[in-house]
């Protein structure tokens, strides 16, 4: 089974046909449980997401901020597997026809074996990978392997990137590019700024792929003005926090629905 980058692309295609930016959640693969996650996944594009990225679990999350580390450890010691990534990803895409993606840093899946990794993220259905860790210039081995199975491979660029790393970049991407709005970790802030409009900018004169913005949007009033700029919103410790802060399983479930509504609207109000 091959991949499903071109339905990333439709997906994101017809956002922009409609005049919107596309709502692209974030959540971690086995947090609060494996079966929990799942369940989050699907709750996210029921309240509106358009996109899910599937964080895989690392014990050493060198861009995530304390909210994510925080699930990160509790799915860790639930003993969470890649094989429960790729069952979270096959059961959300089964249910809802909708693109998945796996957010993880580069260890992982070279301890795995590439060819092993894109397979089966293929053949769960997966529409790719976003990889904040792995340098372009060493990328070749992955980006053959993921566009043999038909998976878009997603870079990170940061405000801190030259317009010639950003076009390095640009030109070996797929799917879309992801901009980390803000130096540092992920979190909720509490202004986005602009630093996320300049980099978009800087992004879109090196690349016709959708420039989508992560780091930062926590509310419905953000995801608008985020929304005004670029071509996707990405938001993870908003989702994350609202589980953590649940009394119980399935009030965290409604929770992650209810956020992915109020930033569906926030996305269309651009």
């Amino acid at each position: 089974m091959s991949g499903n980058i071109q339905l990333l692309n439709d997906t994101l295609a017809g956002a922009k046909a409609a005049d919107r930016a596309a709502l692209i959640a974030y959540l971690p693969a086995g947090f609060p449980t494996v079966d929990g996650g799942i369940e989050a996944v699907k709750a996210a594009f029921a309240g509106g997401a358009d996109v899910v990225e599937v964080g895989l679990p690392h014990s050493d999350p060198v861009l995530d901020g304390p909210v994510i580390q925080t699930a990160d450890d509790i799915a860790l010691k639930g003993g969470v597997k890649i094989a429960d990534v790729m069952r979270t990803v096959r059961e959300a895409y089964e249910a809802t026809g909708k693109p998945v993606l796996v957010m993880t840093y580069w260890n992982p899946i070279d301890r795995y074996g590439v060819e092993r990794f894109t397979a089966e993220l293929a053949e769960a259905g997966g529409a790719g990978c976003i990889l904040p860790d792995l340098p372009v210039q060493e990328s070749a081995g992955w980006c053959e392997h993921a566009e043999k199975h038909g998976l878009a491979t997603v870079f990170v660029v940061a405000p801190s990137s030259r317009d010639e790393r950003l076009a390095k970049i640009t030109a070996v991407g797929t799917g879309f590019v992801y901009a980390a709005s803000l130096m540092g970790v992920t979190g909720t802030r509490d202004s986005v700024g602009e630093q996320a409009r300049n980099l978009v900018e800087r992004t879109r004169a090196t690349t016709e792929l959708p420039v989508c913005v992560g780091l930062g949007v926590s509310d419905a009033t953000q995801a608008a003005e985020v929304a005004g700029f670029s071509d996707g919103v990405i938001v993870g410790s908003a989702f994350v926090k609202r589980i953590l802060d649940a009394p119980d399983a399935a009030a965290g479930i409604e929770a992650v629905r209810e956020l992915a509504g109020e930033l569906a609207e926030g996305v269309r109000k651009r």
